[in-house]
């Protein structure tokens, strides 16, 4: 059955590659790297994958010549597995609008993934991912990036659930909400409210990851101490390396290993290249997650005209910097394996970001590149376990315990 599965997804590959042939891969991938990363699960925490959808139509099977993700790039990347990340932006709360935004994402997300089942199928447990795995498929994990609530209502939560969201993410985008804070706004809860330790042991009763990405340092601690279970953070970085708010300190990534929790690494060069991040915010004449721009004027806005302001934005490029100061993807796996070293190799991950905004590593074009991260490991000297588990086996591992607890 694997050998039959194995061979299939080589296939796959070859099809969509002719596809390609005016865009080359690059040709540092050897053998062993290829073989490696497409027989093992690469479980990605982060991909922004029904944006495009959402505000400009379209079908996630379609190949599309842009932006950095869609189902024929991610089969020929190897990827086995994602968090099917729906993002409700920052525009939509002045008016409170967030938890319809969410529902309408959600629904948009659920259409595309049922327009394309032979290649991609909803898991709601780490059994689910398995299953999805090894009949060819990619098995997509409902995740929310922003607020589905910034109340925090349970019943709320609790119909997300049963409509198969089993991921979300403890504080609102870039701003605070009204019970757990962001990294990217004056602190009001100092951390957590009381009520926000009441959306955490909900969601562990429920059996959903808590993704603290976004979060600021005492609303993670605080997460992190309250939670019965491991923590996620999909999308991140190290502030040793970068010393930016969006970026963890060392001891919060010990302590969050310390319970069993993942720190996931965002692809992106502003995350983990302090020279690139300095000429972005130069050039832009703000830092990346300033969304200082959405006011109360969004209060009197319908939400269809706030699709329509937000729209362009979509699918969100990397920024266009000069290559000279662009990580290549070694460097990019230098990084992860600073953290490697601080809190050991079971708790770091993939958490690429791929459609929300990050400017990718010096030769990675978007989603079929990711051989060439496996080709980076490989070239460090790492073991194939090693290798595995960061590409997708810590982040099953967690995701596995976390869902097993669900009613």
């Amino acid at each position: 059955m694997r050998i039959v599965l194995y061979f299939s997804r080589f296939l796959a590959v070859s099809v969509f590659s002719a596809q390609f042939l005016a865009a080359q891969s690059p040709s540092t991938i050897t053998e062993r790297a290829r073989s490696l990363h497409f027989h093992s699960l690469v479980f990605d925490g982060h991909i922004h994958a029904v944006d495009r959808e959402f505000y400009h139509g379209g079908d996630i099977g379609t190949l599309k010549t842009d932006g950095q993700f869609d189902l024929p790039r991610s089969v020929e990347g190897g990827l086995g597995a994602l968090f099917f990340t729906i993002f409700v932006t920052e525009d939509y709360y002045p008016p409170r609008l967030e938890t319809k935004q969410a529902l309408r994402m959600l629904d948009c997300a659920i259409q595309q993934i049922q327009r394309n089942p032979a290649r991609i199928a909803i898991a709601l447990d780490g059994a689910g991912v398995e299953r999805i795995h090894r009949a060819g498929k990619i098995a997509a994990v409902l995740d929310i990036e922003g607020s589905f609530d910034l109340d925090g209502d349970l019943g709320v939560l609790r119909q997300f659930h049963r409509l198969g969201l089993r991921s979300m993410q403890l504080s609102a985008h870039n701003r605070n909400n009204n019970y757990a804070d962001s990294c990217c706004s004056p602190p009001r809860s100092h951390g957590l409210s009381p009520h926000g330790v009441e959306v955490i042991r909900e969601m562990n009763r429920l059996g959903m990851v808590i993704n603290v990405s976004h979060a600021s340092d005492d609303a993670i601690s605080q997460a992190i101490d309250a939670s019965s279970e491991p923590i996620v953070a999909t999308h991140n970085g190290m502030r040793s390396v970068n010393d930016i708010p969006r970026n963890m300190p060392d001891w919060l990534i010990k302590k969050l290993a310390s319970k069993g929790g993942l720190i996931g690494f965002q692809i992106g060069n502003e995350f983990h290249n302090r020279k690139l991040f300095e000429y972005r915010t130069a050039h832009e004449g703000k830092a990346f997650w300033d969304t200082s721009a959405v006011h109360d004027r969004e209060s009197g806005m319908s939400i269809e005209e706030i699709d329509r302001m937000v729209a362009p934005r979509f699918p969100m490029p990397g920024f266009p910097a000069p290559d000279a100061l662009k990580l290549t993807v070694a460097g990019w796996v230098a990084v992860v394996d600073r953290a490697i070293q601080l809190v050991g190799e079971d708790h770091v991950s993939l958490g690429s970001d791929f459609d929300g905004g990050p400017t990718l590593p010096l030769g990675m074009r978007d989603i079929r590149d990711l051989p060439l991260i496996t080709q980076a490991m490989l070239d460090r000297g790492y073991s194939d376990e090693r290798i595995r588990k960061f590409l997708g086996g810590n982040l099953l591992r967690v995701f596995s315990q976390v869902t097993a607890r669900r009613p």
